[in-house]
């Protein structure tokens, strides 16, 4: 009973990451200095000008209807969830979107889709474009032109004081949550079971596939899975919630590749060359920094919008 009462606590904890304040210094945003980030729902993008460069290479259909629609998964502190009020959409990505948006003089209007929905939905005309924390893969970028904002990285998620004594290079048959369209899925969980467990002849690391990262933290504490494997600073965010709660392997998940992230737009779109530009103008701006600043995310930061 003590156990089932623990759960079911801990899944409503995990489900208040959406709403608890950060720790520290840098907690607010807003002029006052009283807010937390998860209640601060002023818009960085205010007073920011339009890019004259960007908004040239507009397309009229664009600048008649005067909006884009940005396609976003808003469960994902904290590049992407929504604050307190349970309705502004906050956090790095918002805070691209709506700086992209100001800088090509357009007005934006959200979206909130899950993850794997999105592409489909961009190929299919609903929206114009989405910056979720989406990577470039060679099976992304068939339908897709993606443009680079962002890098960070993987990590592995265990019980507090890890019991099971897991490690980065040592998951072998153990079952390993991951959310379901990522990358972790679909790519770097693959890959790191194959080269060091079935390689050395031990047992295929087992991945269990999830909707998001809070069902994926509520089975970790449930002890249904034994890991999450996830994105760095999702999973540092939600130990800072909620400490003494599971435990964050440190160094990172060595996958053996980068993992920039990119704003993503139909393949071949009119409107790439204009959002390229506009991205470019936020990564040269102070919002940027501002943005990666109060989401504790500057080891992230890039010079280059390159169009991949």
């Amino acid at each position: 009973m003590k156990t089932s009462i623990k759960v079911r606590a801990f899944a409503a904890a995990v489900t208040a990451l959406l709403v608890l304040s950060a720790c520290g210094p840098s907690a607010s945003n807003d002029p006052g200095g009283n807010g937390s980030k998860t209640s601060n729902t002023t818009d960085i993008s205010e007073g920011v000008q339009p890019d004259e460069a960007a908004v040239k290479l507009l397309p009229q259909s664009f600048k008649d209807k005067g909006e884009l629609t940005v396609a976003m998964d808003l469960h994902y502190p904290p590049t992407t969830f929504l604050a307190d009020d349970n309705t502004t959409p906050i956090g790095l990505n918002p805070d691209m979107a709506r700086l992209i948006a100001k800088k090509l003089g357009l007005k934006l209007k959200f979206e909130n889709t899950a993850f794997d929905t999105i592409i489909p939905g961009i190929d299919g005309g609903r929206y114009d474009f989405t910056a979720t924390t989406m990577s470039p893969t060679e099976e992304r970028l068939k339908v897709l032109d993606m443009i680079d904002y962002f890098n960070g990285g993987l990590s592995l998620a265990v019980a507090h004081g890890n019991p099971l004594n897991i490690t980065n290079d040592d998951m072998c048959g153990k079952n390993i949550a991951v959310t379901k369209g990522s990358n972790a899925q679909l790519k770097h969980l693959p890959n790191v079971s194959k080269w060091t467990c079935e390689e050395k002849g031990k047992p295929a690391i087992n991945g269990v596939t999830l909707p998001n990262v809070q069902e994926a933290l509520t089975q970790l504490a449930s002890k249904r899975v034994d890991g999450v494997l996830y994105d760095t600073v999702s999973l540092v965010w939600a130990d800072e919630q909620q400490p003494d709660t599971f435990t964050v392997l440190t160094p990172q998940v060595d996958t053996r590749s980068d993992h920039v992230v990119a704003i993503a737009l139909k393949k071949g779109s009119p409107l790439t060359p204009a959002l390229q530009k506009a991205t470019q103008a936020v990564l040269d701006s102070p919002e940027y920094k501002k943005s990666l600043a109060n989401w504790g995310l500057e080891e992230g930061a890039i010079t280059e919008a390159k169009l991949d």
